[in-house]
């Protein structure tokens, strides 16, 4: 071995002891997202294919994680939920974050009366409980996943937003922002070009536990039917449809649930490592 691949192996060595957390989250969730590509190919059955001959049956070898009421197979459709979820995961946190991340940067930079509207905006959207305020624009809107997405984006972002903001009433009285200002760049430069590259490594951290809360509320709204409709293969769909048969065929919410459980769990550990390696304390 060369001394050049011996200190790529080193350096590489030290990386995942020092940040084995983030190395960990970023493995649960390529496993996941590989899950979610590769699900045409992983799962053996059409996930909303019926077969009544075979309904309730317990695990097995042509049936891994059983059936359901339906008859159809648990296995394939955990596998194909995946995309839901996922996709659930991430959009419901990127709007949310891009819509904050704006409006907290204008606020903080310009303070005065714009951030006197804007976060009074924000007290009395935390004055709501969320999950009610949710269910509560969901029902306006309709049952779906759009009507999820739109509910998270009118919600989701203050905490985003209170975050940036913070970060900008500090940063715009900083050495480098005074010297951009008395250089003539523009507002739109400094706050975007500047200052909030500086400021946003909170926000990332932070998305990753709100991933965790996203899923979360994506599960528990269509747990409730406002989210993904039926026969669509969606976790918390899959843990409502077996609740009637907890007792009986218990291996109809356990796959789904433990699912749940693991993906969020990923976001977790990737946040945190994530959190560590920028040396950002929530």
């Amino acid at each position: 071995m060369t001394a050049a691949a011996t200190r790529a192996t080193v350096s590489r060595n030290r990386f995942l002891g020092r940040n084995l957390t983030l190395v960990t989250g970023a493995g649960i969730l390529g496993l996941f997202l590989l899950v979610a590509l590769a699900a045409p190919l992983i799962a053996p059955y059409d996930p909303i294919y019926q077969d009544a001959a075979v309904r309730l049956a317990m695990p097995s070898l042509a049936h891994p994680f059983g059936t359901d009421n339906f008859g159809r197979d648990i296995f394939s459709r955990v596998i194909w939920g995946t995309r839901i979820d996922l996709q659930i995961a991430v959009i419901g946190v990127v709007f949310p974050f891009l819509i904050g991340t704006f409006i907290g940067t204008i606020a903080g930079f310009f303070g005065g009366i714009v951030d006197t509207i804007f976060m009074r905006l924000v007290d009395i959207i935390l004055a709501f409980p969320f999950l009610v305020l949710m269910l509560s624009i969901i029902a306006i809107l309709g049952p779906g996943l759009s009507s999820f997405y739109i509910a998270m984006a009118l919600v989701g972002w203050v905490s985003y937003a209170r975050l940036i903001r913070a970060q900008m009433l500090v940063l715009k009285n900083s050495d480098y922002a005074v010297a951009a200002v008395s250089l003539g760049f523009s507002r739109s430069r400094i706050m975007f070009r500047h200052l909030l590259p500086n400021a946003i490594a909170g926000s990332i951290v932070f998305s990753m536990s709100d991933a965790v809360l996203v899923l979360l509320s994506g599960a528990a709204i269509s747990y409730l039917g406002l989210g993904v409709q039926p026969p669509v293969a969606e976790w918390g769909v899959m843990v409502a449809e077996g609740q009637s048969f907890i007792t009986t065929a218990w291996w109809i919410t356990l796959f789904p649930g433990l699912s749940i459980v693991v993906l969020a769990f990923g976001f977790s550990l990737f946040g945190d490592g994530l959190g560590e390696w920028l040396g950002v304390r929530e």
